[in-house]
């Protein structure tokens, strides 16, 4: 199918070819019909793109300043790689979507075949989206009016934060698109509208629907025009929704309010308040979340979780269907609001000249009778080798994207296809990396004879399943941390795979790392015990990212603590016996990311890992400290090797955690065979303790490790 895309790197918007998304569970599939292209926010999109490194820089301080941290921890090259591809990676474009329903995924009952439905899918010509995100178009009601749901929601929540009753004076500053509804709708509720622009065509529009516009370009005060309508009293509200870097609108807008006015953010303009502005009137601010309450909300949006009407009587969901509404009653009207129709195919008529502010909104519509839903795509030239080695990916994840496959295309390695839900990102990396196929059906790479290993990187949750999939399937799997959410599957995952005779690698980099394997080397094979403390600087993540929802990402001890559980096994030679985990706090949960572990080995070796999110990033993020002996070895960060007590040792260099070793290692014994990189009851020991460290949270006892 065909999408389009912004390349923030250079600015380029593409449409590219990538493979059709499947239905999933909670979703609906959608065959788009016409999607309405945002002319401001994907403008700001494309400008971004378009500007050079220092313009970028400065549009983002708050990202510079975490660059900054990062190369005080990690090193500049290691940064300047991060950024480069960072910034190297797609963005679908495009929210406004209008099309019929092709298949309906498990556990959704609202929507049918046959449906047509409004959605905030890209522009692209097929998009599966949550049903908490879908609503049903009216009968009668064209896909050329049906496109504005979306925007109009944005326009709707606007106005309903602003809370505006029958008779009160409103302004609108910036009549763009969402602009131009809002007057409608104000219009609609009762309410006197003045507009300010500078654009004459956009003024004389909102003229012919009763709004009181001025084109302040030519020399309108609207400050003085604002308190002339309203004979010196100021104006109940001010909704903005115009675009600029300019402070003067917020002032503004302060200044043309009455005492206990209420003032909205909607679009994005300096937000360099003054103080005096609002404390003398008492006024309030506030800034709009995008089409409304469950915006940005993954329980709502993602697991379909609705709010109850009862307590929240608008929801994006109910917004969508009161736009739609307004639509189909010709309260809200839109035809005169199109300034073009475009094939997708001439998308760059409108993106090429997205810079023109006379234009309103432009539709892109879509061969409904010729796209075909095809879930694979050929990009690359596809010069894989048929062997042992021919390896197929699941999932294109920001660490497959910035770690995996440029390391493995480093190695050469012989990968044949990858897959992702979305098909973008996958698409991406194989175009970038010469790979043969792209994929949203996993099951493909699964079937493809010629594919002997399967590298999992998705989300937590799908990897005990895939993995056991992948060795019923006949491959040898290379799966990402953590192997396992529950012993159950941990079970499931060590019957299969002794069953198929194939080999398990999870992805365990640190012991591969040349700093731990000089620190192996320099400890030598001694079965004295010793003392192994590592500590992790982890840093924040927000509650709301998918890795602390036990259920999905299992936690960030679970997702990432196994680290050091691994490397402290490795050093030690040995097997974790028992485990005692304490976490900060009165009342700590099972997804608690600021914990101490201790481990007893079965050699009476002891490990300790401090997992804490609480630090400051510019520090170190790891530290590896090994006593045994009357001797210490310090690992700083991966990136320097300190001895004491030893004779000579200890090297410092770029850091490496020990992906590159890892992969050419796992290459080489797909090709040739031999023993398993990481012996696999070690590997099942480390999912089994570190499964145990929730249970010893929950019963504050050690928890003996019974694999």
């Amino acid at each position: 199918m065909k999408q389009i895309i912004q390349d923030l790197k250079n600015g380029d918007t593409l449409l590219i070819d990538v493979p059709a998304p499947q239905v999933r569970r909670g979703c609906v599939l959608i065959k788009t019909h016409r999607s309405l292209v945002s002319l401001g926010t994907e403008r700001m999109l494309v400008e971004f793109g378009r500007a050079n490194f220092l313009d970028k820089a400065r549009q983002q301080p708050d990202k510079v300043k975490q660059v900054l941290d990062k190369i005080k921890s990690d090193g500049l090259w290691t940064t300047v790689d991060s950024v480069m591809k960072k910034l190297d990676e797609p963005l679908p474009l495009g929210y406004c979507n209008a099309g019929e329903v092709i298949a309906v995924g498990e556990g959704v009952s609202e929507f049918k075949i046959g449906d047509r439905v409004v959605s905030n899918g890209n522009h692209a010509e097929f998009v599966c989206i949550p049903q908490n995100l879908v609503a049903q178009i009216p009968e009668g009601l064209s896909y050329d009016e049906a496109a504005f749901t979306v925007i109009g929601s944005i326009a709707l929540q606007g106005i309903r934060l602003v809370n505006p009753t029958f008779g009160e004076k409103i302004v609108v500053v910036g009549l763009g698109l969402i602009g131009l509804i809002t007057c409608q709708l104000l219009i609609a509720n009762g309410c006197e509208v003045i507009g300010f622009d500078f654009d004459d065509r956009k003024v004389d529009l909102a003229k012919n629907w009763g709004v009181k516009a001025y084109n302040v370009g030519s020399g309108t005060d609207p400050v003085k025009t604002a308190e002339s309508l309203t004979n010196g009293v100021g104006v109940d509200g001010v909704i903005i929704t115009a675009s600029t870097k300019s402070n003067d609108v917020i002032a503004q807008a302060a200044t043309m309010s009455r005492k206990r006015g209420r003032i909205v953010l909607v679009g994005v303009i300096g937000l360099d308040l003054k103080r005096s502005d609002f404390f003398e009137k008492e006024l309030t601010f506030q800034v709009s979340c995008s089409y409304g309450p469950g915006r940005y909300d993954e329980a709502y949006e993602q697991k379909g979780i609705d709010y109850p009407l009862p307590f929240v009587r608008w929801t994006e969901k109910r917004n969508f269907e009161a736009i739609l509404f307004a639509l189909a009653t010709e309260k809200l009207k839109v035809k005169e609001l199109i300034t073009e129709v475009v094939k997708l195919e001439d998308y760059n008529s409108v993106y090429g000249e997205i810079t023109d502010s006379s234009k309103v909104a432009s539709l892109l519509a879509y061969d409904t009778e010729n796209n075909k839903h095809t879930t694979h795509v050929q990009v690359g030239s596809n010069k894989y080798e048929s062997g042992s080695d021919v390896i197929g990916i699941i999932g294109a994840g920001n660490f497959t994207k910035m770690v995996i496959v440029p390391t493995l295309s480093k190695l050469k390695a012989n990968i044949k296809a990858i897959s992702s839900a979305s098909g973008v990102s996958s698409t991406f990396l194989a175009k970038k990396y010469n790979i043969g196929v792209s994929s949203t059906n996993y099951k493909d790479l699964l079937n493809d004879a010629g594919i002997k290993a399967i590298m999992i990187t998705t989300r937590h949750n799908l990897h005990a399943s895939m993995t056991i999939e992948a060795l019923n399937a006949g491959k040898h799997v290379f799966v990402e941390k953590p192997l396992a959410l529950t012993k159950e599957e941990a079970t499931e995952v060590e019957v299969a795979c002794r069953q198929s005779g194939k080999t398990v690698l999870v992805g365990f980099n640190r012991r591969f790392s040349p700093f731990a394997t000089e620190a192996k080397k320099m400890i030598g094979n001694s079965d004295q015990p010793m003392n192994v403390i590592a500590t992790m600087n982890a840093g924040n993540i927000p509650a709301s990212v998918w890795v602390h929802d036990m259920k999905v990402g299992g936690g960030r001890i679970l997702g990432e603590a196994c680290h050091y559980v691994d490397l402290i096994s490795y050093l030690t030679g040995s097997k974790v016996e028992s485990v005692l985990m304490s976490a900060m706090g009165t009342n700590p949960a099972d997804e608690t990311d600021n914990a101490v572990i201790i481990l007893k080995y079965e050699n009476g070796s002891q490990g300790v890992i401090n997992y804490f999110a609480n630090g400051h990033k510019s520090y170190s993020k790891e530290r590896i400290e090994v006593y045994s002996q009357g001797r210490t070895l310090i690992v700083d960060n991966f990136r320097k090797l300190s001895a004491y007590g030893f004779k000579s040792g200890g090297f410092s260099k770029a850091q490496d955690k020990g992906h590159t070793e890892q992969f050419r290692l796992f290459i080489e014994s797909l090709k040739q065979g031999g023993k398993e990189l990481i012996p696999f009851d070690s590997v099942m020991n480390t999912t089994f303790a570190t499964l145990a460290t929730l249970e010893s949270l929950k019963t504050g006892n050690w928890v003996k490790v019974n694999s």
